[in-house]
């Protein structure tokens, strides 16, 4: 048999409220709650609890507090990561950024969505989409990604951005819904 979590994972409609699942949400307030407690000197503390929030961290990951998630466990991250203060990303299923990916001050990334017929979503099932981000990437202040969404290398989110579609290599993405507003050459600067 097919678990709740195998099937949150698999990106199929699932029931939040298995024991397996709420354990796994309770885990991660934990330990977000240590982690946006410690003190600005407190960096080695801050790493080890993103090591063991996060389901893969690379060097020099780099987070200010607060910061909340579903999981922790879903979220997979490369070198070079930073997060300015209160991110949350909803990772019911994997959320993957690569290395130097960059997120401002209250970026939302959701994996997290429910269906859209009524009747089907208040009886409570849920069910995600992944999210990965190339190398690169630069998501600016207030910036929101949405389920399934693939990012680009080298591509930038605007400040306040509400991204819906993915997102090409290098390119500066804008806008609700996020659309591209210039093409980047190699040194991050416009084509045009």
């Amino acid at each position: 048999m097919v678990s709740e979590k195998e099937k949150m994972l698999a990106g199929e409609l699932y029931d939040p409220s298995d024991a397996e699942l709420v354990e796994g949400r309770q885990r991660a307030r934990r330990l977000a709650r240590r982690f946006n407690t410690t003190a600005v000197t407190e960096a080695n503390e801050r790493e080890s609890l993103l090591r063991e929030l996060f389901g893969t961290v690379g060097s020099s990951p780099h987070v200010e507090p607060p910061f909340r998630c579903d999981y922790g466990s879903n979220i997979h991250v490369g070198d070079g990561f930073y997060a300015n203060f209160d991110c949350v990303i909803l990772d019911v299923c994997r959320v993957e950024m690569g290395d130097d990916c960059w997120l401002g001050p209250g970026v939302h990334i959701y994996t997290a969505t429910h269906p859209l017929d009524a009747e089907t979503r208040v009886e409570g099932p849920e069910y995600g989409k992944p999210v990965t981000m190339g190398d690169n990437v630069w998501v600016g202040g207030r910036a929101v990604i949405n389920p399934g969404v693939e990012i680009g290398d080298d591509a930038v989110v605007a400040s306040g951005a509400v991204v819906t579609a993915d997102v090409p290599d290098a390119v500066v993405v804008g806008g609700n819904p996020a659309t591209v507003v210039r093409e980047l050459d190699g040194d991050g600067e416009s084509d045009d």
